[in-house]
């Protein structure tokens, strides 16, 4: 049984959780993983790694067999890769995110020690050298998606990647209905990446004013800009208006390198300046993950039933 196979047949829908920055926490993966998807959450997270370390065994606790994930900066900024690294493999985590950077030693020592590493890419070729590496899912992240993003069409970037690829693939970009769900597995995805939508969770660390900007906002309210980390990024325009910030002259300072130390080269990204994709229009109401999980099967399958009617 392939990959896809073994996780899709432990999933009430084919969707894994995007593992957002500060957002994400492990009240949250619970609740994904209950209401039958990925959880996912970002090592750096928990304020320190003894917090990793608690949070991910009460995650083991609650959710049994239950596929989860979590992100791994292997960005060598990452001043934590190391420590984190070393309670993922303590964990046994099932499914390792990478971000920000291919190390093909990271890749076999965590498959080594019997988890799934996915890798985010951005372009077709960043998809052929994790290829390489021996990744097991490669995450197609494409133009739209929340947090760090790429600037390829999600059509074009899947595209190019299953032209060559037959392993696990994810798509990431503007996902947050169960039509979208479905629409990504109709052009090649064995699962759908959702991220932004949760932002709106109740179980997120998000403040509730940042909860009612993602319900009131919609895809044009998105701004992307690399001044923050180095890398471009999706944020909220009524956020960055809030701190004084002119969403049309966001530049990064010539010569400065990818830093994402602390949230990045700026400590207010991430945490004061809101991030989100351009799927948050269909994003209605703040309330507990599973009640949106709950709603997007009913729509996937009424998608599916039309479909095929």
């Amino acid at each position: 049984m392939t990959i896809a196979a073994q996780l899709r047949a432990k999933l009430k829908i084919p969707v894994m959780a995007g593992p957002m920055f500060i957002a994400s926490t492990a009240d949250l993966v619970v609740a994904q993983c209950k209401a039958g998807i990925i959880g996912a959450m970002p090592a750096l997270n928990p304020r320190s790694t003894d917090a990793l370390d608690e949070d991910i065994a009460r995650i083991r606790e609650n959710v049994g067999d239950a596929p989860y994930a979590i992100n791994l900066v292997a960005h060598h900024t990452n001043p934590r890769l190391e420590a984190d690294l070393e309670i993922v493999l303590k964990h046994k985590v099932p499914i390792v995110v990478l971000a920000l950077a291919a190390n093909p030693d990271l890749v076999k020592q965590l498959q080594a020690n019997g988890s799934l590493v996915f890798q985010d890419v951005i372009k077709n070729r960043h998809a052929q050298k994790c290829a390489e590496m021996g990744v097991d899912g490669i995450v197609a992240v494409g133009a739209g998606a929340g947090g760090h993003t790429g600037n390829l069409s999600p059509f074009a970037l899947i595209e190019e990647i299953r032209e060559w690829w037959d392993g696990l693939l994810i798509l990431s970009g503007c996902i947050a209905t169960g039509r979208a769900v479905l629409a990504a597995e109709t052009l090649g995805a064995d699962l759908a990446y959702i991220g932004s939508p949760f932002l709106a969770s109740t179980e997120a660390n998000t403040q509730d004013a940042f909860r009612q900007m993602i319900v009131d906002c919609a895809a044009s309210d998105i701004v992307t800009t690399n001044c923050f980390t180095g890398v471009d990024a999706n944020f909220l325009r009524p956020s960055l208006l809030e701190h004084g910030l002119d969403p049309e002259n966001l530049h990064r300072a010539e010569g400065m390198a990818i830093d994402i130390a602390d949230g990045g080269s700026n400590a207010k990204a991430w945490k004061e300046i809101w991030s989100a994709g351009h799927g948050i229009g269909a994003i209605k109401r703040s309330e507990p993950a599973g009640d949106y999980i709950a709603r997007l099967i009913a729509q996937y399958e009424q998608a599916r039933q039309m479909m095929c009617g």
